[in-house]
């Protein structure tokens, strides 16, 4: 990814010095266990940890590379020339180039979704800081964009709140799904190293060792993975969607916080757009679209193939750290977001008392009409609010047909907007505890 949308934790997950360190490690890890069982000298195994502190050189690597056509042999190559040929003898013992690689991202991915979830933390901090500060600030909900029944900010902070912990608890289980290891050589069979080997490098790196590999890790397990951040990527989508929706002009019931010095268009001085939130729109679009590549890595052919490998070596880094990004970014903007609690109710008032139709409706049916014909009453009525700029609770009271079984106080008791909070403490605690 652009430095733009990167942040230096996660993108130094996916440097290449950091790769080929835990590249090392597995080799190395691997070496002691194998002297352990006689299968190399003991001398050899600890000869590799002289490099346990070189930076390796990642130029020179690339160069052995340019020869070899083949990335772990570079590595290895590079490797002997740190230790020596001699001491190198036995590096790579019985194991094939996926042992290291499949390893050493699943090592990454693991590393990758530790910082989401920490990211998720403190997203969730913020949701639950803002839903419980307007817990009780009344606004007009929403159904196809049109006005349906009033509900509160804090109602919507909570929705996103519990729809973002079910994602934490995606993540964890993601990052539960990919944290295993192979090191059971060509074909997946130990045939040339002890399923040991493989146990000693997972307990290292603190993975778990694959229970049956091929000469790679199943891909269901990657496509899991992915999967779990589109759907974090969806929800913020869904978030920011909301917040773009609220910063409209004729709505301005939120907006983003506008810093001294912002300028909101090169064009018009006026302009304070919602730019984070339809950045976060893009981004979304850039962690979701990895899911389908993802999907389609599961098929390889026969024992293995390298088809998977240029997918993951772009969406692996591209993913992890755009979600990174969007996930800090998301969580300032929802601890900044602005919000007017004079404008949701003046929206929420502007067809007058209309948001109140059902409680009416519901009434009359309780004092013995059909659905049908109290449809009929109150639909009659809200359609001269709608198209005539009426007041909806004068138009009820001058019909007939309602007042002969409503009286003026029962048609006034049906616009209390304490009606409809009365079970947000509820809620509150079903998501909140």
């Amino acid at each position: 990814m652009i430095p733009r949308y990167s942040r230096p934790e996660m993108v130094s997950i996916w440097s290449a010095a950091t790769k080929f360190r835990i590249w090392f490690e597995i080799e190395a890890h691997a070496s002691d266990a194998q002297a352990k069982l006689g299968v190399i000298p003991q001398a050899n195994a600890d000869a590799l940890w002289t490099a346990k502190d070189v930076d390796f050189d990642v130029a020179k690597i690339d160069a052995i590379e340019a020869v070899t056509k083949h990335d772990v042999i570079a590595f290895l190559t590079h490797l002997a020339d740190i230790v020596g040929n001699d001491e190198a003898r036995f590096v790579h013992q019985g194991m094939t180039s996926s042992d290291v690689l499949d390893t050493c991202f699943n090592v990454q991915l693991t590393r990758a979704a530790d910082l989401l979830i920490a990211d998720m933390d403190a997203l969730l901090e913020a949701l639950k800081r803002r839903a419980l500060e307007h817990k009780m600030t009344v606004r007009i909900g929403r159904s196809h964009g049109i006005h349906a029944e009033p509900t509160t900010m804090g109602l919507t902070f909570a929705r996103f709140y519990a729809e973002m912990d079910r994602n934490r608890a995606r993540l964890l289980v993601a990052r539960a799904e990919i944290a295993t290891g192979a090191l059971s050589g060509a074909i997946g069979t130990f045939a040339n190293i002890d399923p040991s080997v493989e146990e000693h490098v997972c307990a290292e790196l603190g993975l778990t060792p694959e229970p049956i590999s091929t000469q790679v890790i199943p891909r269901d397990r990657h496509a899991a993975f992915f999967a779990a951040l589109g759907v974090v990527g969806a929800s913020i989508e869904n978030i920011s969607t909301e917040i773009r929706h609220m910063q409209r002009t004729e709505v301005l019931e939120a907006e983003e916080f506008f810093s001294e010095g912002q300028k909101g268009s090169s064009a018009m001085p006026h302009k304070r757009n919602p730019v984070l939130s339809e950045n976060l729109t893009g981004l979304a679009r850039l962690v979701r679209m990895a899911v389908v590549p993802a999907l389609e890595n599961v098929t390889l052919w026969h024992e293995r193939d390298i088809s998977h490998s240029s997918v993951e070596r772009n969406i692996g880094p591209d993913t992890t750290i755009t979600l990174d990004f969007a996930l800090g970014r998301l969580t300032g903007l929802v601890d900044k977001l602005v919000i007017y609690p004079d404008n949701m109710l003046a929206n929420m008032n502007k067809f007058q008392g209309l948001v109140h139709s059902q409680r009416v409706l519901l009434e009359l049916t309780q004092k013995g009409l059909s659905r049908e014909d109290s449809y009929r009453l109150v639909q009659r009525n809200a359609m001269r609010v709608w198209e005539e700029g009426a007041d909806f609770m004068t138009e009820l009271k001058a019909d007939p047909e309602v007042t002969a079984v409503m009286t003026d106080a029962e048609i006034e008791d049906k616009f209390d907007l304490g009606y409809h909070t009365k079970h947000v403490d509820t809620i509150f605690k079903r998501v909140f505890g």
